[in-house]
């Protein structure tokens, strides 16, 4: 006569059942624990003087990089190889501070620190630049354009460090933008409440726009136009490239205080406020001040990047020390992560290979 089998005890039933039904559901071992995401989040700590590296799956902080004083803007390599840090020595002062009463700048901190995605390690750090802030690269990753925040400069070098040129472009640069085609380049003034429009070989300063208080931004929609914010007047300029015209002025809420821009279409931002303590969806063209959604994503939201595609936003909370993730369609957070002191800025960038 044949044994029975013996009967398993009703914990491991029931632990062998969840098993099955967690693999179904994660579709095996395609999505199984440890598959590499599609893109990773990277957020620089302008207070604690480091990276953050984020898995946007988990909403975890999965890796951390030391690079220096004060990292603000950032930017990948377009094939996402790369990542360039802007770092400064200057003493963090906010508007209306006697710059005469903070301590000395530290220039030899100064710079532009080169990390290694795939090892995540510091490369160098590219000098010659004073107090850079934002930046942005060329198409075609040949040329890094900084703003030198204390020069009122837009300084124009190559990934390995050479100077390829400066240009004035007003008090306090900031906000700087490449269109798609590499052809045209913005540059926000702070001081003087423009936008400078560059183009040519080598670039030069063909026109400068009348824009909102202390633009701290500059982002395209398309070829023809760009939007840039005020921070001070809580506005949205809206900005022909073309004519050299600003063609529309929308105005929020006082309280907000506009500063990252991501466009999600060609008439579609999202805008991070500020103090105003949230994230913004606007329809440029839309009568009045075309807000088509907003959610609250912490303390004085600041930097914004989107998903390479577009399916996620994610702002960076300085006061608040994190990070948060928001669905763009629903205008709802979907996840949050603490990282280092004072976020500042932050980039989603494809995984090589993904």
């Amino acid at each position: 006569m044949r044994a029975l089998p013996c009967p398993l005890p009703h914990a491991l039933v029931a632990a062998a059942m969840a098993a099955t039904l967690l693999s179904a559901c994660s579709g095996g071992d395609k999505a199984g624990a440890g598959k590499t995401p599609a893109y990773l989040v990277y957020a620089t700590n302008e207070g604690s003087g480091d990276i953050s590296i984020i898995d946007p799956t988990t909403m975890t902080e999965i890796s951390k990089i030391a690079i220096g004083k004060r990292p603000r803007g950032l930017v990948a390599s377009p094939d996402g190889r790369t990542l360039y840090v802007a770092v400064s020595g200057s003493a963090n002062a906010g508007p209306g501070v006697d710059e005469s009463k903070l301590p000395p700048p530290d220039k030899a901190a100064d710079g532009i620190v080169v990390i290694d995605l795939t090892s995540r390690k510091v490369l160098r750090t590219l000098r010659g630049i004073s107090d850079p802030e934002q930046m942005a690269i060329s198409p075609d990753g040949t040329r890094l354009y900084v703003a030198s925040e204390d020069t009122g400069e837009l300084v124009m070098i190559s990934p390995d460090g050479r100077m390829l040129g400066k240009l004035e472009v007003g008090g306090q640069p900031e906000g700087i933008g490449v269109s798609a085609d590499g052809k045209t380049i913005l540059a926000t003034s702070e001081e003087n409440h423009t936008v400078a429009i560059l183009r040519g070989t080598p670039p030069a300063v063909t026109a400068r726009v009348d824009v909102g208080a202390r633009p701290r931004n500059a982002v395209f929609l398309d070829q023809t136009r760009a939007v840039v914010p005020g921070e001070f007047d809580a506005s949205l300029s809206v900005v022909d490239l073309t004519t050299a015209k600003r063609t529309r002025t929308i105005t929020l809420d006082k309280s907000d205080r506009p500063m990252g821009v991501a466009p999600i279409d060609a008439k579609t931002i999202l805008l991070t406020t500020g103090r105003g303590g949230r994230l913004v969806r606007i329809d440029v063209d839309a009568k009045g001040d075309g807000v088509t959604g907003s959610v609250a994503v912490g303390k004085r939201p600041w930097g914004l990047a989107m998903s390479p595609d577009n399916s996620r936003a994610f702002t960076a909370n300085g006061p608040s020390n994190d990070i948060t993730a928001v669905d763009p369609k629903t205008m709802k957070v979907v996840g949050r992560v603490t990282v280092g002191t004072g976020p500042w800025g932050v980039r989603a960038v494809a995984t090589p290979g993904q």
